[in-house]
């Protein structure tokens, strides 16, 4: 998941007023009221938004936990929570010697690169044991006008994809939970039917599944090796990997989801061996 928090632009409208004259233009005799003007207000401060903590936990929803920005408060770990921040880091704002703003590329890049890749140190495991989950990285930053008051943090916390667009509830110890020995994740990826069916779509594998995610294949090359290459790479080793947990080793099925061209540019530079569950 990578998220860009845009440029927000505060337009001042000011309609224009035009005066009207009445049908008589005679000028009023007498005195002319006085006109007051009331003081303006005394603007507001922004105050800089605390550091966060460590394995605080938080009640999001899907739509929260993918916004560049929260403010939501810590709830109890020990209570139901779909987010837990694992990692808490000082923004790098200078460049070559100029200030830039929390919300431009190369500050938000900055975050987008160094929350995922810690990832992996938090659960353990390997980036491998990660892909076959549905634990995800995401990340948050001050907003503007808190940056601008002196906050210079960011917040990286891991959360459960239930399926497409839905959180799953976190539950136990998070930290080295892929690299304790386990027959499986509480957070396998698994599939609501055969991958290439039109009813297949991933889901958490503590849901109605009938589909699960066994095996990663990697590719060399940095490049998209083209459809044909990427379904050609993983018939092989999706097989043997399938043979490998099959009870009958002359019969079991087995199936490859390779990347295609734009979720390789989004980031899964990987295909996925299934079998049924």
């Amino acid at each position: 998941m990578r998220r860009l928090l845009p440029a927000v632009l505060l337009l001042a409208l000011a309609p224009a007023l035009a005066g009207c004259s009445g049908a008589d233009d005679t000028p009023e005799t007498g005195p002319s009221p006085s006109a007051t003007t009331p003081p303006a207000p005394t603007p507001t401060a922004a105050v800089a938004a605390p550091r966060p903590h460590e394995r605080a936990c938080y009640r999001l929803d899907f739509d929260a936990a993918v916004a560049p920005t929260n403010e939501t408060k810590p709830s109890d770990c020990g209570a139901e929570h779909t987010s837990m921040t694992y990692a808490v880091g000082t923004l790098d704002t200078v460049v070559d010697g100029h200030l830039v703003a929390v919300d431009s590329q190369r500050v938000q890049d900055q975050v987008a690169r160094t929350c995922p890749d810690r990832l992996t140190d938090f659960l353990g495991g390997t980036p491998d044991d990660l892909h076959l989950t549905m634990l995800r990285a995401v990340w948050f930053t001050p907003t503007v006008e808190e940056s601008d008051a002196g906050a210079d943090w960011y917040r990286c916390d891991v959360i459960a994809l239930a399926s497409d667009g839905e959180l799953a509830p976190l539950t136990g110890r998070l930290a080295g939970v892929l690299g304790r020995p386990a027959a499986r994740s509480p957070y396998g990826m698994c599939g609501t039917a055969e991958p290439g069916d039109p009813d297949f779509n991933r889901v958490i594998c503590s849901s109605d599944h009938s589909w699960r995610a066994i095996r990663t294949v990697d590719f060399a090359r940095p490049a998209y090796p083209g459809e044909g290459a990427a379904r050609a790479a993983g018939q092989q080793p999706c097989e043997d990997a399938a043979r490998e947990q099959a009870s009958d080793t002359l019969n079991f099925r087995w199936g490859y989801e390779w990347p295609t061209r734009k979720q390789w540019d989004a980031g899964q530079t990987y295909g996925l061996c299934w079998i049924p569950d």
